[in-house]
Protein backbone atom coordinates (compact mmCIF):
# COMPACT_ATOMS: atom_id res chain seq x y z
CA UNK A 1 0.00 0.00 0.00
CA UNK A 2 1.00 3.62 -0.54
CA UNK A 3 -0.48 6.88 0.71
CA UNK A 4 -0.57 9.18 -2.40
CA UNK A 5 -4.44 9.87 -2.37
CA UNK A 6 -3.82 10.31 1.71
CA UNK A 7 -6.89 12.66 2.40
CA UNK A 8 -9.49 11.54 -0.13
CA UNK A 9 -12.29 10.02 1.29
CA UNK A 10 -15.14 7.91 -0.63
CA UNK A 11 -18.38 6.14 0.79
CA UNK A 12 -18.82 2.77 -1.25
CA UNK A 13 -21.84 1.09 -0.94
CA UNK A 14 -21.62 -2.12 -3.09
CA UNK A 15 -21.54 -5.93 -3.29
CA UNK A 16 -19.76 -8.92 -5.58
CA UNK A 17 -16.56 -7.48 -7.31
CA UNK A 18 -16.80 -4.66 -9.20
CA UNK A 19 -17.25 -1.93 -7.29
CA UNK A 20 -15.42 -3.81 -4.13
CA UNK A 21 -12.06 -3.79 -6.68
CA UNK A 22 -12.26 -0.26 -7.56
CA UNK A 23 -12.91 0.70 -3.43
CA UNK A 24 -10.16 -1.34 -2.76
CA UNK A 25 -7.81 0.20 -5.55
CA UNK A 26 -8.55 3.51 -3.64
CA UNK A 27 -8.36 2.57 -0.43
CA UNK A 28 -4.59 0.61 -1.31
CA UNK A 29 -3.39 4.04 -2.68
CA UNK A 30 -4.22 5.63 0.97
CA UNK A 31 -7.57 6.54 0.33
CA UNK A 32 -10.21 6.53 3.47
CA UNK A 33 -12.62 4.00 1.96
CA UNK A 34 -15.85 3.81 4.33
CA UNK A 35 -18.20 1.06 3.12
CA UNK A 36 -21.54 0.75 4.53
CA UNK A 37 -23.79 -2.75 4.91
CA UNK A 38 -26.33 -4.08 6.19
CA UNK A 39 -26.20 -5.02 9.86
CA UNK A 40 -26.13 -8.68 9.27
CA UNK A 41 -23.75 -8.17 6.43
CA UNK A 42 -24.71 -7.61 2.44
CA UNK A 43 -25.52 -9.92 -0.53
CA UNK A 44 -21.55 -10.83 -0.82
CA UNK A 45 -20.72 -11.29 2.95
CA UNK A 46 -20.96 -14.58 2.87
CA UNK A 47 -19.81 -15.43 -0.79
CA UNK A 48 -17.25 -18.15 -1.24
CA UNK A 49 -14.67 -19.08 -0.60
CA UNK A 50 -15.37 -19.80 2.63
CA UNK A 51 -13.41 -21.60 5.41
CA UNK A 52 -15.24 -24.10 7.61
CA UNK A 53 -17.01 -21.14 10.02
CA UNK A 54 -18.46 -20.08 7.04
CA UNK A 55 -15.91 -16.78 6.70
CA UNK A 56 -15.57 -15.37 3.25
CA UNK A 57 -11.85 -15.33 1.33
CA UNK A 58 -13.82 -13.50 -0.95
CA UNK A 59 -14.86 -11.06 0.98
CA UNK A 60 -11.97 -10.55 2.91
CA UNK A 61 -9.62 -10.20 -0.54
CA UNK A 62 -11.83 -7.50 -2.28
CA UNK A 63 -12.35 -5.23 1.10
CA UNK A 64 -8.87 -5.25 2.66
CA UNK A 65 -7.87 -1.67 3.58
CA UNK A 66 -11.43 -0.17 4.01
CA UNK A 67 -12.95 1.20 7.03
CA UNK A 68 -16.87 -0.64 7.83
CA UNK A 69 -19.89 0.80 9.59
CA UNK A 70 -22.81 -1.59 9.64
CA UNK A 71 -26.50 0.46 8.99
CA UNK A 72 -30.40 -0.98 9.03
CA UNK A 73 -30.38 0.33 5.80
CA UNK A 74 -33.75 -1.29 5.33
CA UNK A 75 -34.82 1.12 7.12
CA UNK A 76 -35.90 5.25 6.86
CA UNK A 77 -33.75 6.28 10.17
CA UNK A 78 -30.56 3.79 8.38
CA UNK A 79 -30.96 5.26 4.92
CA UNK A 80 -30.67 8.81 6.13
CA UNK A 81 -27.55 7.49 7.96
CA UNK A 82 -26.13 6.45 4.66
CA UNK A 83 -27.12 9.75 2.88
CA UNK A 84 -25.62 11.84 5.10
CA UNK A 85 -22.36 9.63 5.18
CA UNK A 86 -22.39 9.78 1.29
CA UNK A 87 -22.84 13.80 1.29
CA UNK A 88 -21.21 14.72 4.51
CA UNK A 89 -18.70 17.96 4.19
CA UNK A 90 -15.03 18.00 3.40
CA UNK A 91 -13.44 18.93 0.05
CA UNK A 92 -11.91 16.01 -0.29
CA UNK A 93 -15.11 14.36 0.63
CA UNK A 94 -18.12 14.18 -1.39
CA UNK A 95 -17.56 10.86 -2.95
CA UNK A 96 -19.67 8.07 -3.67
CA UNK A 97 -18.97 4.47 -4.78
CA UNK A 98 -21.91 2.36 -5.65
CA UNK A 99 -23.32 -0.71 -8.04
CA UNK A 100 -26.69 -0.86 -6.34
CA UNK A 101 -29.32 0.91 -7.95
CA UNK A 102 -29.32 4.86 -8.37
CA UNK A 103 -32.69 5.48 -7.72
CA UNK A 104 -35.21 6.27 -5.09
CA UNK A 105 -32.96 7.28 -1.64
CA UNK A 106 -29.50 6.85 -3.93
CA UNK A 107 -31.15 8.85 -6.73
CA UNK A 108 -28.01 11.72 -7.65
CA UNK A 109 -30.67 14.37 -8.37
CA UNK A 110 -31.68 14.15 -4.87
CA UNK A 111 -28.43 13.04 -3.05
CA UNK A 112 -27.36 16.77 -4.78
CA UNK A 113 -29.54 18.48 -3.06
CA UNK A 114 -27.32 18.10 0.28
CA UNK A 115 -24.18 18.19 -1.65
CA UNK A 116 -23.82 20.12 -5.12
CA UNK A 117 -20.48 19.23 -6.13
CA UNK A 118 -21.42 15.54 -5.22
CA UNK A 119 -19.51 12.95 -7.03
CA UNK A 120 -21.19 9.16 -7.50
CA UNK A 121 -19.43 6.53 -9.60
CA UNK A 122 -22.57 4.21 -10.24
CA UNK A 123 -21.60 0.52 -11.78
CA UNK A 124 -24.07 -1.37 -13.63
CA UNK A 125 -24.92 -4.39 -15.32
CA UNK A 126 -26.29 -2.75 -18.85
CA UNK A 127 -26.23 0.87 -20.01
CA UNK A 128 -29.75 0.85 -19.35
CA UNK A 129 -29.81 0.09 -15.66
CA UNK A 130 -30.80 -3.74 -15.93
CA UNK A 131 -28.66 -6.37 -14.56
CA UNK A 132 -26.15 -8.89 -15.71
CA UNK A 133 -23.35 -10.59 -14.50
CA UNK A 134 -19.75 -11.08 -15.47
CA UNK A 135 -20.84 -14.89 -16.20
CA UNK A 136 -23.75 -13.53 -18.79
CA UNK A 137 -21.87 -10.42 -20.08
CA UNK A 138 -18.79 -12.78 -20.98
CA UNK A 139 -21.22 -15.29 -23.04
CA UNK A 140 -22.35 -12.17 -25.21
CA UNK A 141 -19.21 -11.43 -26.13
CA UNK A 142 -17.98 -14.32 -28.12
CA UNK A 143 -15.19 -15.02 -26.41
CA UNK A 144 -16.39 -18.58 -24.86
CA UNK A 145 -16.69 -19.73 -28.29
CA UNK A 146 -13.10 -18.90 -28.87
CA UNK A 147 -11.87 -20.77 -25.76
CA UNK A 148 -10.73 -23.97 -25.14
CA UNK A 149 -10.85 -26.98 -27.55
CA UNK A 150 -13.83 -26.50 -29.84
CA UNK A 151 -16.17 -29.18 -30.10
CA UNK A 152 -19.34 -26.91 -30.04
CA UNK A 153 -19.14 -26.33 -26.57
CA UNK A 154 -18.28 -22.81 -25.21
CA UNK A 155 -15.87 -22.82 -22.18
CA UNK A 156 -16.44 -19.93 -19.68
CA UNK A 157 -13.35 -18.39 -18.26
CA UNK A 158 -12.70 -18.41 -14.61
CA UNK A 159 -11.82 -15.26 -14.56
CA UNK A 160 -14.52 -12.38 -14.01
CA UNK A 161 -12.35 -9.94 -16.07
CA UNK A 162 -15.03 -7.97 -16.72
CA UNK A 163 -16.01 -7.09 -12.82
CA UNK A 164 -12.37 -6.27 -12.80
CA UNK A 165 -11.82 -4.26 -15.54
CA UNK A 166 -15.14 -2.21 -15.13
CA UNK A 167 -13.60 -1.58 -11.48
CA UNK A 168 -10.79 -0.11 -12.67
CA UNK A 169 -12.67 2.15 -15.17
CA UNK A 170 -14.59 2.98 -12.17
CA UNK A 171 -11.53 4.53 -10.23
CA UNK A 172 -10.57 5.70 -13.94
CA UNK A 173 -13.89 7.80 -13.72
CA UNK A 174 -13.88 8.77 -10.15
CA UNK A 175 -10.22 10.37 -10.12
CA UNK A 176 -10.99 12.12 -13.43
CA UNK A 177 -13.74 13.72 -12.27
CA UNK A 178 -12.42 14.40 -8.41
CA UNK A 179 -9.63 16.54 -10.90
CA UNK A 180 -12.51 18.12 -12.71
CA UNK A 181 -14.63 18.84 -9.42
CA UNK A 182 -10.91 20.66 -8.08
CA UNK A 183 -10.89 22.52 -11.22
CA UNK A 184 -14.27 23.86 -11.42
CA UNK A 185 -16.01 23.11 -8.73
CA UNK A 186 -18.35 20.79 -10.45
CA UNK A 187 -20.11 17.44 -9.25
CA UNK A 188 -20.46 14.36 -11.59
CA UNK A 189 -22.42 11.63 -11.86
CA UNK A 190 -20.56 8.44 -13.64
CA UNK A 191 -21.97 5.17 -15.14
CA UNK A 192 -19.76 2.65 -16.00
CA UNK A 193 -21.42 -0.38 -17.59
CA UNK A 194 -20.37 -3.80 -17.27
CA UNK A 195 -21.59 -4.83 -20.63
CA UNK A 196 -19.82 -1.66 -21.86
CA UNK A 197 -16.32 -2.82 -20.64
CA UNK A 198 -16.54 -6.24 -22.12
CA UNK A 199 -18.17 -4.81 -25.78
CA UNK A 200 -15.53 -2.08 -26.19
CA UNK A 201 -12.59 -3.97 -24.91
CA UNK A 202 -13.83 -7.45 -27.54
CA UNK A 203 -13.41 -4.40 -30.08
CA UNK A 204 -10.73 -2.74 -29.14
CA UNK A 205 -8.92 -5.93 -29.96
CA UNK A 206 -10.13 -6.33 -32.95
CA UNK A 207 -12.98 -9.21 -32.58
CA UNK A 208 -15.83 -6.62 -34.05
CA UNK A 209 -14.02 -5.57 -37.02
CA UNK A 210 -12.30 -8.98 -38.03
CA UNK A 211 -16.14 -10.19 -38.00
CA UNK A 212 -18.04 -6.90 -39.39
CA UNK A 213 -14.96 -6.23 -42.11
CA UNK A 214 -13.53 -9.71 -42.44
CA UNK A 215 -16.54 -11.98 -41.96
CA UNK A 216 -14.49 -14.12 -39.84
CA UNK A 217 -15.81 -16.05 -36.91
CA UNK A 218 -13.01 -17.05 -34.87
CA UNK A 219 -12.94 -20.58 -33.53
CA UNK A 220 -11.58 -22.34 -30.54
CA UNK A 221 -8.13 -23.05 -30.99
CA UNK A 222 -6.97 -24.23 -27.67
CA UNK A 223 -4.03 -23.13 -26.09
CA UNK A 224 -2.47 -21.70 -29.69
CA UNK A 225 -1.54 -18.03 -29.28
CA UNK A 226 -3.69 -16.66 -32.32
CA UNK A 227 -1.87 -14.61 -34.58
CA UNK A 228 1.97 -15.56 -33.55
CA UNK A 229 3.63 -18.51 -32.37
CA UNK A 230 2.40 -20.38 -28.85
CA UNK A 231 1.93 -23.69 -27.43
CA UNK A 232 2.09 -25.66 -23.88
CA UNK A 233 3.90 -28.83 -23.48
CA UNK A 234 4.14 -32.07 -21.34
CA UNK A 235 7.66 -32.01 -19.39
CA UNK A 236 9.44 -35.35 -18.33
CA UNK A 237 8.27 -35.02 -14.92
CA UNK A 238 4.68 -34.81 -16.04
CA UNK A 239 4.45 -30.90 -15.38
CA UNK A 240 3.61 -28.62 -18.09
CA UNK A 241 4.91 -25.09 -20.11
CA UNK A 242 3.65 -22.68 -22.07
CA UNK A 243 6.25 -21.63 -24.90
CA UNK A 244 5.55 -18.06 -26.06
CA UNK A 245 7.27 -16.18 -29.67
CA UNK A 246 5.89 -12.87 -30.25
CA UNK A 247 8.70 -10.84 -31.49
CA UNK A 248 11.73 -11.97 -33.71
CA UNK A 249 13.89 -11.80 -30.68
CA UNK A 250 11.79 -14.59 -28.60
CA UNK A 251 11.56 -16.54 -31.67
CA UNK A 252 15.21 -16.66 -32.64
CA UNK A 253 16.24 -17.38 -28.60
CA UNK A 254 13.32 -20.23 -28.86
CA UNK A 255 14.51 -21.60 -32.15
CA UNK A 256 18.26 -21.63 -30.09
CA UNK A 257 17.28 -23.17 -26.56
CA UNK A 258 15.69 -25.95 -28.17
CA UNK A 259 17.36 -26.85 -31.47
CA UNK A 260 15.33 -26.83 -34.27
CA UNK A 261 17.33 -24.31 -36.54
CA UNK A 262 17.24 -27.23 -39.22
CA UNK A 263 13.68 -28.39 -38.87
CA UNK A 264 11.95 -24.72 -38.57
CA UNK A 265 14.27 -23.93 -42.10
CA UNK A 266 12.49 -27.17 -43.31
CA UNK A 267 9.23 -26.28 -42.67
CA UNK A 268 9.47 -22.67 -43.78
CA UNK A 269 10.67 -24.41 -47.20
CA UNK A 270 7.77 -26.73 -47.35
CA UNK A 271 4.86 -24.08 -46.66
CA UNK A 272 6.23 -21.16 -48.30
CA UNK A 273 5.83 -19.44 -45.05
CA UNK A 274 8.69 -16.28 -43.86
CA UNK A 275 8.83 -17.49 -39.64
CA UNK A 276 10.35 -13.56 -39.10
CA UNK A 277 6.76 -13.01 -39.99
CA UNK A 278 4.83 -13.71 -36.39
CA UNK A 279 1.79 -14.62 -38.65
CA UNK A 280 3.24 -16.93 -40.48
CA UNK A 281 4.76 -18.90 -37.06
CA UNK A 282 1.00 -19.13 -35.88
CA UNK A 283 0.10 -21.25 -39.47
CA UNK A 284 2.76 -23.64 -38.69
CA UNK A 285 1.81 -23.61 -34.99
CA UNK A 286 1.30 -27.53 -35.17
CA UNK A 287 4.60 -28.09 -37.38
CA UNK A 288 6.34 -26.13 -34.79
CA UNK A 289 5.29 -27.57 -31.48
CA UNK A 290 6.10 -31.52 -32.99
CA UNK A 291 9.58 -30.23 -33.55
CA UNK A 292 9.73 -28.85 -30.02
CA UNK A 293 7.63 -31.33 -28.40
CA UNK A 294 10.80 -34.10 -27.96
CA UNK A 295 13.31 -31.67 -26.78
CA UNK A 296 10.68 -30.45 -23.96
CA UNK A 297 9.43 -34.08 -23.46
CA UNK A 298 13.17 -35.09 -22.38
CA UNK A 299 13.75 -32.49 -19.15
CA UNK A 300 12.55 -32.11 -16.23
CA UNK A 301 10.61 -28.54 -14.91
CA UNK A 302 14.03 -27.61 -13.68
CA UNK A 303 16.53 -28.65 -16.71
CA UNK A 304 14.38 -26.71 -18.83
CA UNK A 305 14.60 -23.35 -16.57
CA UNK A 306 18.19 -24.29 -16.38
CA UNK A 307 18.06 -24.09 -20.43
CA UNK A 308 16.42 -21.16 -20.64
CA UNK A 309 17.80 -19.27 -17.60
CA UNK A 310 19.06 -16.18 -19.54
CA UNK A 311 18.48 -16.94 -23.22
CA UNK A 312 15.38 -14.17 -23.83
CA UNK A 313 12.96 -17.18 -24.38
CA UNK A 314 9.57 -16.20 -23.07
CA UNK A 315 7.67 -19.10 -21.37
CA UNK A 316 6.25 -19.81 -17.94
CA UNK A 317 5.50 -23.02 -16.34
CA UNK A 318 1.62 -24.21 -15.48
CA UNK A 319 0.65 -23.75 -11.37
CA UNK A 320 -1.88 -24.71 -9.43
CA UNK A 321 -1.81 -22.66 -6.55
CA UNK A 322 -0.36 -24.40 -4.22
CA UNK A 323 2.97 -24.45 -6.77
CA UNK A 324 2.68 -21.33 -7.24
CA UNK A 325 2.79 -20.43 -2.95
CA UNK A 326 5.90 -22.82 -3.42
CA UNK A 327 7.79 -22.66 -6.06
CA UNK A 328 6.88 -18.80 -7.73
CA UNK A 329 9.26 -16.31 -6.21
CA UNK A 330 7.03 -13.39 -7.18
CA UNK A 331 4.14 -14.54 -4.96
CA UNK A 332 6.43 -14.22 -1.55
CA UNK A 333 8.23 -12.45 0.37
CA UNK A 334 10.96 -11.58 -2.16
CA UNK A 335 8.12 -9.20 -3.83
CA UNK A 336 7.76 -6.00 -1.84
CA UNK A 337 3.60 -6.20 -3.05
CA UNK A 338 3.38 -9.11 -0.67
CA UNK A 339 3.14 -8.90 3.15
CA UNK A 340 1.58 -11.73 5.83
CA UNK A 341 -1.13 -9.97 7.40
CA UNK A 342 -3.73 -11.45 9.69
CA UNK A 343 -7.01 -11.20 8.60
CA UNK A 344 -9.75 -11.46 11.24
CA UNK A 345 -12.07 -14.52 11.26
CA UNK A 346 -9.24 -16.32 8.75
CA UNK A 347 -5.86 -16.32 10.26
CA UNK A 348 -2.65 -14.73 8.79
CA UNK A 349 -2.25 -15.07 5.05
CA UNK A 350 -0.32 -13.85 2.17
CA UNK A 351 -1.75 -9.87 1.15
CA UNK A 352 -0.99 -7.96 -1.72
CA UNK A 353 -0.68 -4.75 -1.45
CA UNK A 354 -1.08 -2.25 -4.65
CA UNK A 355 0.31 -3.18 -7.76
CA UNK A 356 1.43 0.12 -9.05
CA UNK A 357 4.84 1.24 -7.28
CA UNK A 358 5.31 4.81 -6.93
CA UNK A 359 8.80 5.45 -6.61
CA UNK A 360 9.07 8.88 -4.57
CA UNK A 361 6.63 7.23 -2.13
CA UNK A 362 7.64 4.54 0.39
CA UNK A 363 5.31 1.45 0.76
CA UNK A 364 3.25 1.28 3.98
CA UNK A 365 1.97 -1.75 5.66
CA UNK A 366 -0.79 -3.76 4.10
CA UNK A 367 -4.07 -3.67 5.96
CA UNK A 368 -6.26 -6.16 5.97
CA UNK A 369 -10.39 -6.17 5.33
CA UNK A 370 -12.53 -4.88 8.60
CA UNK A 371 -14.44 -6.95 10.34
CA UNK A 372 -18.16 -5.79 9.90
CA UNK A 373 -18.95 -2.34 11.63
CA UNK A 374 -16.00 -2.64 12.90
CA UNK A 375 -15.41 1.36 12.34
CA UNK A 376 -18.84 2.17 13.45
CA UNK A 377 -18.76 4.20 16.15
CA UNK A 378 -15.35 6.03 14.74
CA UNK A 379 -16.82 7.13 11.56
CA UNK A 380 -20.29 8.13 12.89
CA UNK A 381 -17.58 10.48 15.35
CA UNK A 382 -15.03 11.78 12.94
CA UNK A 383 -17.05 11.95 10.22
CA UNK A 384 -20.35 12.31 11.32
CA UNK A 385 -19.52 14.66 14.00
CA UNK A 386 -22.27 12.38 16.30
CA UNK A 387 -21.33 13.02 20.63
CA UNK A 388 -21.02 9.45 22.37
CA UNK A 389 -24.45 10.23 23.49
CA UNK A 390 -26.05 10.19 19.75
CA UNK A 391 -24.18 7.15 18.96
CA UNK A 392 -25.43 5.37 22.08
CA UNK A 393 -28.99 6.49 20.64
CA UNK A 394 -28.33 5.23 17.33
CA UNK A 395 -27.42 1.54 18.97
CA UNK A 396 -30.13 1.02 21.49
CA UNK A 397 -32.53 2.22 18.16
CA UNK A 398 -30.69 -0.59 16.21
CA UNK A 399 -29.91 1.53 13.44
CA UNK A 400 -26.48 0.96 13.46
CA UNK A 401 -24.52 -2.05 14.86
CA UNK A 402 -20.53 -2.65 15.87
CA UNK A 403 -18.60 -5.99 14.98
CA UNK A 404 -20.19 -9.00 16.21
CA UNK A 405 -18.54 -12.27 16.47
CA UNK A 406 -19.56 -14.15 13.64
CA UNK A 407 -18.98 -10.82 11.36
Amino acid sequence: MNRILQGLRIVEGSAFVAAPSAGMTLAQMGADVIRFDPIRGGLDMRRWPVNEAGTSYYWAGLNKGKRSIAIAIATPEGRELARALVTAPGADAGLFLTNFPARGWLDYEALRRDRADLIMVNITGNADGSSELDYTVNAATGLPGMTGHGGGRPVNHVLPAWDLICGQNAVTGLLAAERHRTRTGEGQYLRVALSDTAFAAVATLGFIAEQELGGVTREASGNDLFGAYGQDFATGDGRRVMLVAITGRQWRALVEATEIAEQASAIETARGLDFAQEGDRYLATAEISEAIRPWVAARSLDEIKAAFAGTGVCWGPYQDVGQMLAEDARVGPANAMFERVAQPGLGETLTPGSPIEFAGLPRVPVAPAPRLGQHTDEILGDVLGLASGAIGRLHDAGTVAGPTEDA
